[in-house]
């Protein structure tokens, strides 16, 4: 996918680097059953206050149905990134479908505390 594919409105986009560590920590965040999958599930993650943070993909046709999530986030103070691929959110979240948007929960004693915070860093900077 080139840089034309990619919607303008999927902004911040992460690089390739960053997405392979959020793809990892989405994949950990399933297995430790601390991800919720899907745009109507990371709507109700954040109403209830339990977002980490939010990844949507960038290609989700049309990207409208996932808009709401940025402008939620921002209310919540939540950090969201978007990745190219929705099917490669999909595999990371441990289903076949392709995903469009999901949501790292909040959980106590996590043993992905350290690695969400490294995260949530990275995509604050490139909100900047």
């Amino acid at each position: 996918m080139t840089e034309a594919d990619v919607n303008l409105k999927a902004y911040p986009l992460a690089d390739a680097h960053l997405t392979k560590k959020l793809l990892d920590l989405v994949q950990q965040s399933c297995n430790y059953k601390q991800l919720r999958k899907g745009a109507n599930e990371a709507t109700k993650t954040l109403n209830r206050g339990i977002s980490e943070f939010i990844v949507m993909a960038a290609d989700a046709e049309p990207l409208e149905i996932i808009l709401h999530l940025p402008l939620l986030c921002e209310d919540k103070n939540v950090p969201y990134v978007f990745v190219r691929s929705k099917q490669a959110l999909g595999r990371a979240c441990g289903v076949s479908r392709p995903v469009i948007a999901c949501s790292v929960t909040i959980k106590e004693g996590s043993q992905l505390k350290q690695q969400i915070q490294s995260i949530q860093q990275s995509i604050e900077r490139l909100l900047v």
